[in-house]
């Protein structure tokens, strides 16, 4: 066949078929009119044959085989039979919800827990560990490199390298097509009062390289701007920023913007979503990274001594993420080299073994995953045990709506309808149903992403629900899969009916096997309940106890102050002397108890100095040990206690003898059966002994659970460090006064210098973030799992006493005791509530093993929260089963006999 005829051939089919769906009443007429005519014409044949009339019409239908067949034939010919019947079954199904309203909203309500819990989870996890960030281009081929060492026995691992370090891998590897790296950090962006605290990104040139995102206006800075020995000032503005600070003109090119010490020229505006390479963290603008390097830590580009770009590639086609790693260690190891010639005293690269590790660019699915990570795959897994629950609690509500509809099914079924069509109908009606708990699911969704962002993404962090195409397309198929689990059971079981059965009247045959399918359905809501109870008491006792935990200092009432002199030049006395005015300046404050000047910070900042005792060969090899300065007031003001000795005071100057105070446990690891007190410690050989005049409790300074390091601290005044800080020890909340302590020292910062005020709280509670996470989550869940199970329960006990009132009206009139029928009915619910606790209680102690790692001083098969929980669903289980059985306890007998 030619091909315009093939053509014209397929423009009439198509036709044909359009007319057969939106044109299906006239279609429908012409077959009648057909099939009359032919029926008219085969019955006159048979007339003048001498055949009566009516005998004549009846050998006609039976020559053509029953009209119905032929009409059905006819519609099967014009292929679009699949589409009818789904559209009549998606009408039959909405008549009948209609119909049943509270039914409809009971299920669509439950479902849209389920899914909404998932929706939201997923557009958190998404973000975290599976969506690559916009506009990236082929994300499949982009990774992150991880670093690690060993040193004494230990391996040294890390996610930020050096930039000596970042040259040397680049050049020296044969896996990677493109490198680039990129620090972010926050900094001021404007001057006076227009100056804000924002997340900038500090990249190499190359950093632009790997994303199609073309600049709306302007262009991107180049490697001749990021290179040695100053680069230059420019700045490339993100969207968001180029739109409310600058209100999206067009004439901004040229302008000068202050960023952070850097005075930078606007050199172009990224694309709109363009946020850097992690969107949990957007970054607002992006300078070259040898500009600010040079401005902040000049030599960083002499030595390997400053560890702080992350560091990405592309690898090559056709390379492997286990060969880019295998490439990069050897590069590794001959950077190794180079940074030993610089510092001979560096261990060799046998003993070191230095190690690269190639791995997703999402750092949660990197080596630094650890608890953080396996917590978010815990609480997706707990999510959709929840709409598990919810998909159980759905079924057994339409298996109990099937069983009472089975003399309709079965009415249907002996007209003719077959059992698989009948199945496509109720399969169908699950599936609406579930497609409205999916809108109300993804509603449900966007409302719980304010607490999961609080949990899981930074504050800057933008997400949603309703604006998000991956999670809507999720929770689309979430419900699929929710109508078709929760419809299977009852759509199989209605096409089994036995029609004779179903036929007669008053006859309750049947319902033992489909009480064993909803038995079976109520165990694995409460076993399932079980789980998540456990699973929410262990992290909150777990939480409870890392929360607890002795830091050795003082919390919530403390604000840390930071210095930012945004490139002013000051000399180290002048710095030195800025902190003491500040310092002296706070203790005026109202509502201010006291403050000192520091160096270091739990958590966030730390330092150590080398140093030796007589009498001991190298007192590095006893340890870690974490160095703070402080002065006069710094113990009250942190509230470590002094065991022993003395704390700093006004005699401590700086031409008075050096002083010092030791941990508690830098003193035993030191002195052991010795006092501290008196000793001597020399920071340099040409310097006197600084003298151990006091001995501190032990603090936590780097980590809260496996923190074995060692604290001592220097007096600030004998050191005047040129970059101190300040605690400030405040009444009340912390959080409340950290804004009037930051408006009264900006006063005394100079020029365009400012001064950044932190509650203590926010530096600690990220520590503990990954507790917190697990016991918030699993109890949220399993508080919700608890009342769906209930919720099953109770309409399961509630259908069976409906089932049986002519049984429980025959017993009372009997003369049985209502305390019998209240014992009989109240005891199936426990026996449902106890045999779904014991089965619970097996899978929690089965997965305890994997539970285990992520708990804190608390064991996985702790009995107490066992018991505790199992006391829980018991008194859920009563509740579930006491209106019910007050009902049961009711029953008219004179009605209840009558009723059939």
């Amino acid at each position: 066949m030619s091909g315009p005829h093939m053509l014209a051939d397929l423009w009439s089919d198509v036709r044909f078929r359009f007319r057969a769906i939106f044109h299906r009443a006239e279609l429908e007429r012409e077959l009648d009119d057909e099939l009359r005519f032919h029926l008219e014409h085969e019955a006159a044949k048979l007339e003048r044959r001498g055949v009566p009339s009516d005998e004549a019409l009846r050998r006609a239908r039976l020559t053509f085989g029953g009209v119905d067949r032929v009409k059905e034939e006819a519609r099967d010919a014009r292929g679009v039979q699949l589409l009818e019947n789904a559209m009549r079954d998606l009408r039959y199904a909405v008549r009948g919800l209609r119909s049943r309203p509270g039914f409809t909203l009971a299920v669509v309500a439950t479902l849209a827990l389920g899914i909404g819990a998932n929706a939201a989870m997923f557009g958190v996890v998404d973000r975290l560990m599976f969506r690559p960030p916009p506009y990236l281009h082929d994300p499949a081929s982009v990774s992150r490199v991880y670093l690690e060492y060993t040193f004494r026995n230990e391996k040294i691992e890390g996610g930020t390298t050096e930039y000596l370090r970042y040259l040397d891998l680049s050049r020296q590897s044969r896996a990677i097509a493109q490198s680039a790296v990129v620090h972010n950090a926050q900094l001021a962006v404007g001057v006076g009062e227009e100056a804000t605290e924002m997340r900038v990104g500090i990249v190499s040139a190359s950093f632009f390289d790997f994303f199609d995102a073309r600049p709306v206006l302007g262009r991107y800075f180049n490697s001749s701007e990021d290179s040695l020995p100053a680069g230059a000032p420019v700045v490339v503005l993100g969207n968001a920023l180029w739109k409310t600070r600058f209100g999206g003109r067009r004439d901004i090119l040229g302008q000068q913007l202050q960023v952070g010490a850097l005075n930078a020229t606007i050199i172009g505006v990224a694309p709109q979503g363009f946020v850097g390479g992690d969107e949990t963290e957007p970054v607002t603008a992006f300078i070259p990274l040898t500009t600010y390097a040079i401005l902040n830590y000049p030599d960083f580009a002499s030595n390997y001594s400053w560890g702080w770009l992350d560091m990405i590639i592309r690898r090559k086609p056709g390379v492997s993420v286990a060969q880019a790693s295998a490439d990069l260690s050897r590069a590794y190891g001959w950077s190794w080299n180079q940074e030993r010639a610089l510092d001979p005293e560096l261990d060799a690269v046998t003993a070191a073994k230095p190690h690269a590790t190639v791995a997703p660019l999402q750092q949660l699915r990197g080596p630094e995953g650890g608890r953080d990570a396996s917590i978010v795959l815990w609480i997706s897994g707990v999510a959709a045990i929840v709409l598990l629950i919810a998909c159980a609690n759905v079924a057994n509500l339409l298996l109990g709506r099937a069983f009472g509809r089975r003399r309709e099914i079965a009415v249907r079924l002996a007209l003719g309808v077959t059992r698989k069509r009948l199945i496509a109908q109720l399969l169908t009606e699950s599936v609406v149903l579930a497609f409205l708990a999916g809108i109300a699911g993804i509603v449900i969704g966007e409302g719980g992403q304010s607490v999961l962002r609080s949990l899981f993404l930074p504050k800057s962090a933008t997400v949603g629900v309703l604006d998000d195409p991956r999670t809507i397309v999720f929770a689309a198929l979430v419900a699929l899969l929710a109508g078709l689990l929760t419809g299977f059971a009852p759509a199989l079981q209605s096409g089994r009916s036995d029609l004779t059965t179903a036929l007669k009247s008053g006859v309750r045959e049947g319902g033992p096997q489909r009480s064993r399918i909803r038995s079976g359905l109520l165990l694995a809501q409460g076993a399932l309940s079980v789980f998540l109870l456990v699973g929410a008491g262990l992290f909150v006792r777990s939480l409870h106890n890392i929360v607890s935990v002795k830091l050795g200092y003082d919390v919530d009432p403390i604000l840390f102050v930071a210095t930012n002199l945004r490139g002013l030049k000051l000399d180290n006395k002048d710095a030195f002397l800025l902190s003491s005015r500040l310092a002296e300046e706070s203790r005026a404050i109202p509502g201010v108890v006291s403050s000192s000047q520091i160096e270091t910070v739990p958590f966030y900042r730390s330092r150590s100095r080398s140093f030796s005792t007589p009498g001991i060969d190298s007192a590095s090899r006893l340890g870690h040990f974490q160095m703070q300065m402080g002065e006069r007031d710094y113990f009250r003001t942190v509230g470590t206690r002094i065991l022993t000795g003395r704390g700093f005071d006004s005699t401590d100057r700086r031409e008075s003898p050096a002083v010092m105070i030791v941990s508690s446990a830098m003193a035993r690891k030191l002195w052991p059966q010795q006092s501290a007190l008196g000793k001597c410690i020399k920071f340099d050989d040409t310097l006197p002994c600084t003298t151990v005049v006091g001995i501190a409790e032990d603090t936590k300074m780097k980590d809260v659970v496996n923190d074995h390091s060692m604290g001592y601290y220097l007096s600030i005044e004998q050191n005047q460090p040129e970059d101190a800080s300040l605690f400030v020890r405040v009444r009340g909340d912390a959080e409340s006064r950290a804004e009037p302590v930051r408006k009264h020292l900006q006063g005394l910062m100079p020029g365009t210098s400012y001064v950044t005020v932190m509650p203590m709280r926010q530096i600690v509670d990220p520590i503990t973030s990954s507790w917190r996470m697990g016991a918030t989550m699993f109890l949220l869940f399993g508080i919700l799992a608890v009342v769906l199970a209930a919720i099953g329960l109770y309409s399961v006990i509630a259908y069976n006493v409906a089932q049986r009132t002519h049984e429980l009206g025959l017993r009372i009139a009997l003369g049985a005791h209502a305390r019998d029928v209240l014992r009989m009915v109240l005891g199936e619910g426990l026996r449902f509530g106890l045999a779904g606790i014991a089965i619970g209680v097996a899978i929690a102690l089965a997965a305890g093993h994997w539970v285990q790692p992520l708990l804190y001083d608390e064991s996985a098969r702790d009995p107490f929260v066992f018991v505790a929980v199992a006391a829980v669903l018991v008194l859920a289980a009563t509740a579930a089963s006491a209106i019910p059985a007050a009902r049961a306890v009711r029953v008219d007998p004179s009605i209840a006999l009558r009723t059939e």
